[in-house]
């Protein structure tokens, strides 16, 4: 019996025991903390590898649903054709042949108007082209603008028989002309078709413009041609080398420029034809 009496006492004993012993594991100055389970590291390749496959099996789901729809398709397609009547038949196929002609004389009708077009670029080309030439030809003979080219380049000194006149340089140019001079100049005078020269006292006078010897006169044209016409025998060159004991030379050059030009020609009755 007493030892019945003594066992609760024991029991709160060893209780009260316990309990000062784990005051004394959870102060800090003991250095004991409470252990940590760890959880284990992921395997980060492994999930990888499961989400590469999964992927590949989804794309291959999706392939084969777009093939069984591709496949159902077609299937239904020959299955309306094959359940359709002649007459069905029929129309479908006239309806197709008037699209077929509709869009074939569409075509037609846009490639009539693209030829229009592009025949009209070429007329448009062609004109300016046109324009642009007659513009430096008139812009040439009306001596507005300046040349260069083949020619010649005939100098005339002073005649010490007889006075160079106005008479014998304008058969000059007049030969030159013959021989196809495009282009002539004398001196500082761009030499058009009214150019007029007449005698002075000093000289010569060209359209205003006193002219002194030695007289310079460059031609552009075929350069053989115009040292022919003015070296030929009995010729004004040797015209003006024995009536009037003038020096004369003529240079042939490749390159001859004429610097000299006109302003615009103002006409005061001449108009253009419409």
């Amino acid at each position: 019996m007493a030892r019945r009496r003594n066992e609760p006492r024991d029991v709160l004993e060893r209780m009260h025991s316990q309990h000062a012993q784990d005051k004394k594991n959870d102060r800090m100055e003991t250095g004991s903390f409470p252990q940590v389970r760890k959880k284990p590291k992921r395997d980060l390749n492994r999930n990888a590898s499961r989400a590469r496959l999964l992927t590949s099996a989804l794309v291959m789901v999706l392939c084969a649903l777009l093939g069984f729809g591709y496949m159902t398709q077609i299937n239904n397609t020959t299955s309306t054709y094959e359940t359709m009547s002649e007459s069905e038949l029929v129309r479908l196929i006239t309806e197709s042949n008037t699209q077929l002609s509709n869009l074939q004389q569409r075509k037609n009708e846009l490639t009539s108007q693209l030829n229009s077009l592009k025949s009209a670029v070429d007329e448009q080309e062609q004109a300016q082209r046109i324009a642009k030439q007659n513009e430096e030809t008139s812009g040439l003979l009306s001596g507005r603008l300046p040349a260069t080219g083949e020619g010649v380049i005939v100098t005339i000194g002073e005649g010490r028989d007889e006075k160079v006149d106005a008479s014998i340089m304008f058969s000059l140019i007049e030969e030159l002309r013959n021989a196809g001079a495009e282009v002539i100049a004398i001196n500082d005078v761009r030499v058009v078709a009214t150019t007029y020269i007449k005698d002075a006292d000093t000289g010569l006078v060209s359209d205003g413009v006193t002219l002194t010897p030695s007289y310079e006169v460059r031609a552009i044209g075929n350069s053989q041609d115009l040292a022919n016409a003015v070296n030929i025998a009995g010729g004004v060159g040797a015209q003006l080398q024995v009536k009037y004991g003038a020096t004369v030379t003529v240079e042939t050059s490749d390159t001859v420029e004429i610097n000299q030009v006109r302003d615009d020609t103002q006409y005061k009755y001449a108009k253009t034809v419409e």
